[in-house]
């Protein structure tokens, strides 16, 4: 018999960053999961656009959920809506960046399975972003962080 687990708790995580106006908020971290999950929750504001250029991952599935507001995912080149009460899965490899083409703002829970990458990324991302003082952020330093989180930018 497993002996009862006594450090679960709601929200292990609770860490916000900010990549310029949008905010990712951990819930679960891979190091709370065992590595088996990464949950995180997306604010996007109105008309705002993904800072990091469009990219893909070969070693893990991101299942966005839909909250609030409609966001646009372009996926090997076909765009999507996905609103509140809708799921979108990217597999492996896919392509993938979003915006927020409406005038609501977005708030979406994003799972990444395998929990391949975390805070650490966002963190390093939002420095080159906040470097950029509301500017085009450094793309050969954002490809750079991304490449070390495994993320493959595209070309």
């Amino acid at each position: 018999m497993t002996p009862p687990t006594t450090d679960v708790h709601v929200n292990p995580s609770e860490e916000t960053i900010r990549l310029g106006p949008l905010a990712v908020r951990f819930l679960i971290t891979g190091d709370d999961a065992t590595g088996s999950v990464a949950l995180f929750e997306l604010a996007v504001p109105a008309a705002q656009r993904l800072a990091a250029p469009a990219h893909s991952h070969d070693h893990y599935e991101e299942t966005i959920y839909g909250i609030e507001g409609v966001l646009t995912w372009t996926v090997n080149g076909t765009p999507i809506d996905v609103g509140p009460g809708q799921a979108l899965c990217i597999p492996r490899s896919a392509i993938h960046r979003f915006d927020n083409n409406g005038s609501q703002d977005v708030k979406a829970l994003c799972a990444i399975t395998p929990a391949a990458i975390g805070p650490a990324y966002f963190r390093e991302a939002a420095e080159v972003i906040s470097a950029a003082a509301g500017g085009p952020p450094d793309r050969v330093r954002m490809a750079e962080i991304m490449r070390r989180h495994g993320l493959t930018p595209a070309p």
